[in-house]
């Protein structure tokens, strides 16, 4: 992967000018660069990670992993009962896997009700989906590389003694 691509993934506030610094290169020429990735579509989007258990006052949100498996169609393969299921607003991310399952899906709502109707009403009664399995995410620790800082305070366990 190119060097700009590679730095902008692990920080996308980095300046043209500090990258230009690291790759030895001119600012002007790093801008044309990642002016041209951004309209060819390898760069889609800039993000930060949040780590939402430090934020005051956040509604819980519940995010869920789910396993799908499909029977692929004649001639489309996976691919667009994959784009049927993406489409979904509640569905953050989507992937094609190995293994047992087929697809891996990422499933965002309120609370543990909304996933729960989500999979029952739209998904598992999807034409082309025999069976789904789903996990839902209890703690995260660490997100696209960054390790994540939890309230010393909160959760800690009661030492049990016999």
């Amino acid at each position: 992967m190119d060097e700009i691509l590679e730095i902008l993934e692990k920080d996308g506030r980095a300046s043209v000018e500090d990258i230009a610094k690291m790759i030895r290169k001119k600012p002007d020429e790093v801008k044309k660069l990642i002016r041209k990735y951004e309209k060819e579509g390898a760069i889609l989007k800039y993000k930060a990670v949040i780590n939402k258990d430090l934020i005051k006052d956040n509604e819980s949100e519940v995010r869920a992993l789910i396993e799908v498996n499909i029977v692929p169609q004649k001639d489309l393969g996976f691919d667009k009962i994959a784009e049927r299921i993406y489409s979904f607003p509640e569905v953050t991310s989507c992937y094609l896997i190995s293994g047992t399952y087929d697809l891996l899906v990422v499933v965002e709502g309120k609370n543990l009700h909304t996933v729960s109707n989500f999979v029952a009403e739209k998904l598992s009664c999807m034409e082309h989906v025999r069976g789904t399995a789903t996990h839902f995410l209890l703690k995260k620790y660490k997100e696209d590389g960054v390790i994540l800082k939890h309230k010393s305070d909160e959760n800690k366990r009661i030492a049990i003694s016999y």
